[in-house]
This record gives structure tokens, C-alpha cells and sequence, in this order.
């Protein structure tokens, strides 16, 4: 296993099977851990990010309409040497998982030589792709990595509001194809308000094609999206309302099937559940879901090298993240009374960025939607 301490305690990976576990001091004592040089320390957030989302290139030639990096045929691509010189400054830092992802990664004929790279320093490699060309030779090149994800909105019509065309056969083969390699796949869907009446439908296709895991992601007003269109595209408030109904329907489902199969949600609709009272804080720590991590936790590194908060951020040097991490310590109301507060931390600060123009309560999160109604009123 491969240990990292922090002041309060350790995060432990577990290299059989990528497993990263956090624990406190007394758990860390209980495993047979010393830390007590880390312990002494002040502070209380981790040391370096924990995951870091790595753009490999910044060539794709889909032209997804509402790309979160205006990715384009012509757009960078960085050598092999000075992606292995970010991975070898990513594993010194202390970073367990490294996400491959662009533009569209599959371009470079290296890619399967890269991750073998990250193993080789300690990190998981795990790779984000269209699968649009993912060729049988392309797969065969990606058994390093720990998991793929294909970008998979839909079929047919559902894909195509998301993306602007109709990728999603390609998706689908792509999917296939991985997992009859034997690669664990799994689907990064987009919810836009297009898109979300066919998501139960969605996963129970992908699922049959081979997916282990649906990854939710919310539709940001970053890159070719951060437009005024956004607001057409966005979740409408009654779909906001319906997610964690939607959500347990879709558990309850696939939780009864024989076989592993997950649902995760991204950071940025953490702040949709604040709409269902009976889920607690504690309850969504133990399972992992956590709200905005951007440039704590998580952090990404750009196609030209410049480090931003996430992948949907722009550049940031330390007081700007400074700023970013700020408003998680000290939020505004609704957030300061909100129960959620501890892993939700204010919602999503692109959103926020964009509709409000500034850092502040997520302004899609039906919490913070009630608390303004009845401050209008």
C-alpha cells in the first residue's frame, strides 16, 4: 500500500485494488501507521490534491457544442517528455489518481505508454475518451489504465442535444469494445434538460453494453458552454426537484441485478440533494460524495501546463485558489446553516461564477433557490 500522511490522519492506497481510504489518527495508529511528524503539523486540509484531472492533448475534432475547453482539431499537444515531466511532478507531490483527458486523448499513439508511466510512479491512471475511432488496436493499448469512460449521453436524439450531433453508435461500439477486452468501462453522462427524461433509460442501455459504472455530470457554463444558451440547457427547477427521486429509482433498480454495477454523481450536483431532508452529511462522507473539492482535494493541470482549481476553471494561481477554497470556510447563507454544508461546501463555483458573477451559494441548488424566494418576499 502506498501511504500519504496528512495532519489529521492518512490517506492509504491500496495498489491491488486502487482503493483510497482515509484515515484518522487513532485508525491510522490501529493500523499499524506512524505519522506522528505529519500529526504535529498544523492544518487541517490535504497537503496536495488527491486527484488530478491531466489534459494530454487539446485536439478533438467531434466539435461537441457545449465543450467544456473548446477543444479543436488544431489545438496543442504537449511531447511525451513533458507529460512524463508533469506526471513525475504529480507523484512527488503525493497525487494517488491521475484522469487522463483532453481534447481527445485516443489521438495520441502514445497514450498506452503513458499510463504505463503513471503506474510506474505510483499513480492510477484513468482515462476519459468520446470513443469516437477507439479502434480493437486502440483498446488493446489501454490495459494500463484502471478504468475508461466513455462519454455516453444517450441514444440517438438524447446524445445529440447534448453534443450537437449523433456520436453515440460510435459510443456505443466504443463501450462494447472495451469491455469485451476485458478494460473496466464505465459512462460519464451530461444531465442537461434534453437529456435527463432519457437517463434511466440511458443507463439500463449502457449497463447492457458492457458499463460497470454511470458517472452523472452536470451541464457547465465553461468553454463553448458558457454562453447564454446555458440557461436553455441547464436542468429546469422542476428536473432539479425530481434528481433524487430519480436517483433512488435508478439505485433501486440496478442495486437488485446480479453483477457490480455504480451510479456516482459529480461534485456539482451535490447541491441538488439539499432537496431531499432525510440524507445527512455524515451519511453522503461515508460513501464518498463529496461537493466542490476544486483546488483542494482536486485539481487539474491544463494542455499547457497551467494548474486550475478543475477541469471547467480557468487557470489560478495561489490566491486565486486561495479564493476558490475561502467561500467553503466561511459561506454565505443558505449555505452557513445548511445541514449538507460539510460536503456539499457552497455548491459549484462555475456555476456561481457565471450565473451570479462571483463566488457565492450555488444558485441551482433548491435551498438556495427557497432562501431567495422568501428574502424577495
Amino acid at each position: 500500500m502506498i501511504v500519504r500522511y496528512e495532519s489529521w490522519g492518512a490517506w492509504v492506497k491500496l495498489e491491488e485494488t486502487a482503493a483510497l481510504v482515509a484515515l484518522d489518527q487513532d485508525g491510522a495508529r490501529a493500523a499499524g501507521l506512524d505519522g506522528e511528524d505529519a500529526w504535529s503539523l498544523p492544518g487541517g486540509g490535504p497537503s496536495a490534491p488527491v486527484e488530478v484531472h491531466l489534459a494530454v492533448t487539446g485536439k478533438c475534432a467531434a466539435g461537441c457544442e457545449g465543450c467544456y475547453l473548446d477543444a479543436r482539431p488544431d489545438g496543442e499537444e504537449p511531447p511525451q517528455e513533458t507529460l512524463l515531466a508533469r506526471l513525475d511532478a504529480l507523484a512527488a507531490q503525493g497525487v494517488f489518481t491521475v484522469a487522463f483527458g483532453g481534447g481527445e486523448p485516443i489521438t495520441r499513439d502514445d497514450l498506452g505508454e503513458l499510463a504505463v508511466a503513471a503506474r510506474a510512479r505510483g499513480l492510477t491512471p484513468v482515462l476519459t475518451t468520446s470513443g469516437l475511432g477507439l479502434s480493437d488496436a486502440r483498446v488493446a493499448r489501454l490495459d494500463a489504465f484502471a478504468q475508461v469512460n466513455v462519454s455516453y449521453d444517450g441514444a440517438g436524439e438524447a446524445y445529440a442535444s447534448v453534443r450537437g450531433f449523433d456520436g453515440a453508435r460510435a459510443a456505443e461500439a466504443a463501450i462494447e469494445r472495451l469491455a469485451r477486452a476485458g478494460v473496466t468501462v464505465g459512462v460519464n453522462v451530461v444531465l442537461t434538460r434534453q437529456s435527463f427524461p432519457h437517463l434511466e433509460e440511458t443507463i439500463r442501455r449502457a449497463r447492457a453494453l458492457g458499463a460497470r459504472e454511470a458517472q452523472l455530470l452536470r451541464y457547465k457554463p465553461a468553454g463553448r458552454a458558457a454562453t447564454l444558451d446555458y440557461l436553455a440547457r441547464r436542468l429546469s427547477v422542476a428536473q432539479v426537484d425530481a434528481f433524487v427521486p430519480t436517483l433512488r429509482a435508478i439505485a433501486a433498480e440496478h442495486a437488485c441485478d446480479e453483477g457490480a454495477f455504480h451510479v456516482r454523481v459529480d461534485c456539482a450536483l451535490v447541491p441538488f440533494l439539499s432537496g431531499d431532508a432525510s440524507l445527512a452529511a455524515d451519511a453522503l462522507a461515508r460513501f464518498g460524495v463529496f461537493g466542490c473539492e476544486a483546488g483542494d482535494r482536486l485539481a487539474a493541470m491544463r494542455v499547457d501546463g497551467k494548474s486550475a482549481p478543475c477541469s471547467f476553471a480557468p487557470p489560478a494561481d495561489d490566491a486565486e485558489l486561495a479564493r476558490w477554497r475561502a467561500y467553503a470556510a466561511a459561506p454565505d447563507e443558505p449555505c452557513a446553516s445548511c445541514t449538507l454544508r460539510p460536503v456539499c461546501k457552497g455548491g459549484c463555483k462555475v456555476v456561481s461564477s457565471f450565473v451570479d458573477e462571483r463566488h457565492g451559494p450555488d444558485p441551482e441548488c433548491p435551498r438556495v433557490r427557497a432562501h431567495r424566494r422568501a428574502s424577495a418576499s
